[in-house]
């Protein structure tokens, strides 16, 4: 397991961004990727445009158009001993999470430079299919502190402290088809 601590300098990544190398066995892997591309899944919305990824959202989803949070469909029964499993390595209450996003990303497809709405506290992600570059940067003076972490298939990652909240995050266009659960926890009122 990869730490990357609080006190981490700019060569060792964030501080709050947290990696482990096979979180999920194979044959696990395989059954999670059957389980998300028999998903309903629909391209990404977020307002008039459409993004290339499709995804599937339980707990809560962001509506682009109202901007805010909306009640999704309840996480399903096959993601809920992942979500547990997810929530004991971070370090976190059982039934912390309480959204997820199931996505699909076609070879040549990725994300922007963003962070996650802010109702959101603690992002998870696992990494299946295929290996993908996940970036980060953050504005330092006039010029960008940048760091890439190579998120194996079957790892997952945590992103809390600064690594949520002072850095952005991207993914640039993956070279083969690579399929994400993202457990995401709610910030306290």
């Amino acid at each position: 397991m990869t730490q990357l601590g609080l006190f981490a300098g700019p060569q060792a990544g964030p501080a709050g961004l947290r990696y482990i190398d096979d979180f999920v066995e194979a044959a696990a892997e395989g059954d999670l990727i059957g389980r998300i591309a028999a998903l309903p899944l629909q391209r990404f919305q977020f307002g008039a445009f459409e993004g290339n990824r499709r995804v599937a959202s339980f707990g809560y989803r962001y509506d682009y158009s109202l901007q805010r949070l909306a009640e999704a469909e309840p996480i399903p029964d096959w993601v809920l001993p992942l979500a547990h499993r997810v929530e004991a390595w971070a370090g976190l209450v059982g039934g912390s999470v309480r959204q997820v996003l199931c996505t699909e990303y076609d070879a040549g497809v990725g994300i922007g430079w963003h962070r996650d709405k802010p109702h959101f506290d603690k992002i998870l992600g696992l990494s299946l299919g295929s290996s993908c570059k996940f970036r980060f940067r953050r504005r330092s003076g006039d010029k960008w502190e940048r760091h890439t972490l190579e998120a194996q298939p079957r790892s997952l990652y945590m992103m809390g402290g600064e690594a949520r909240s002072q850095w952005e995050h991207s993914i640039p266009p993956v070279e083969a088809r690579r399929y994400s659960i993202t457990f995401r926890t709610m910030k306290q009122a």
